[in-house]
């Protein structure tokens, strides 16, 4: 069973910096997807970033140049590294990670104001 645990969020000021972390437990291999996804009040938890074992990342077009993910294979850990933030980027954060079956942390509040 894999455990991924969130650290990072909080609130910060509209244009400043915010660097989300993800570590997974309990897996003895690479996971094959880690990757982040927020969920706004009201709305529907939607893709923020994803990032392949090889390399490969697909980036939601509203966070495309602000937002930059990077993982570590051998800790199975994954980044989020958020620039010039927006107060629509307020949203509950969370890792997710995918390897046969589909993994969910618990979730870190980001609070960005205006």
């Amino acid at each position: 069973q894999v455990r991924l645990v969130e650290s990072g969020g909080g609130l910060v000021q509209a244009g400043g910096s915010l660097r989300l972390s993800c570590a997974a437990s309990g897996s003895r291999f690479v996971i094959d997807t880690m990757g982040w996804y927020r969920q706004a009040p009201g709305k529907q938890r939607t893709l923020v970033a994803t990032m392949t074992k090889s390399g490969s990342t697909n980036y939601a077009d509203s966070v495309k140049g602000r937002f930059t993910i990077s993982r570590v294979n051998s800790e199975n850990t994954v980044y989020l590294q958020m620039n010039s933030v927006k107060p629509e980027d307020t949203a509950v954060y969370y890792c997710n990670a995918e390897h046969g079956l589909v993994y969910w942390g618990q979730g870190t509040q980001v609070t960005v104001s205006s």
